[in-house]
């Protein structure tokens, strides 16, 4: 992965930049040579019925490697949010899920049955998911914690 190669990922949506999808983005802006491109576009609603829009969205997660999926949009938009995974699916996509953001809350089983990997909200975990998911690249990483004996 490189800036001339970026990660290509899908982040799950209503059409709208809720506080979780903006998040992801500061959260992946945070690491450190790590590079994307984005395909999901929230800000770009299309004219039309149920099918555009199903159609829209299947355009956005066409080119995508990887689909990050938000679980908080299953309460209010359970049908867009399944129909995202099932087409990721469908499509051989691995989906990551992020688990609700500041709850401990169970995840609906219809949402770990269709995740390929389900992370806290953790900047270095998801951007290993990603890797691991998209590129099968192996992410093991070591802290290092530097103490003082007196």
């Amino acid at each position: 992965m490189s800036q001339s190669n970026p990660v290509r990922i899908f982040v799950t949506h209503a059409w709208e930049n809720s506080d979780d999808y903006l998040r992801v983005f500061e959260y992946l802006e945070s690491q450190r040579n790590f590079f994307y491109r984005n395909y999901s576009t929230p800000d770009r609603r299309p004219q039309g019925d149920k099918e555009a829009l199903r159609e829209n969205l299947r355009q956005q997660i066409t080119p995508a490697e990887a689909i990050i999926a938000l679980s908080s949009l299953y309460q209010a938009h359970q049908d867009l949010l399944l129909f995202q995974l099932l087409y990721a699916q469908a499509s051989h996509k691995p989906v990551i899920l992020l688990k609700p953001f500041g709850a401990a809350q169970e995840l609906p089983k219809a949402l770990l049955d269709l995740a390929d990997e389900v992370v806290e909200w953790d900047e270095r975990a998801l951007v290993d998911a990603i890797r691991r998911q998209a590129r099968h690249e192996e992410t093991t990483r070591w802290d290092t914690i530097e103490f003082k004996l007196d």
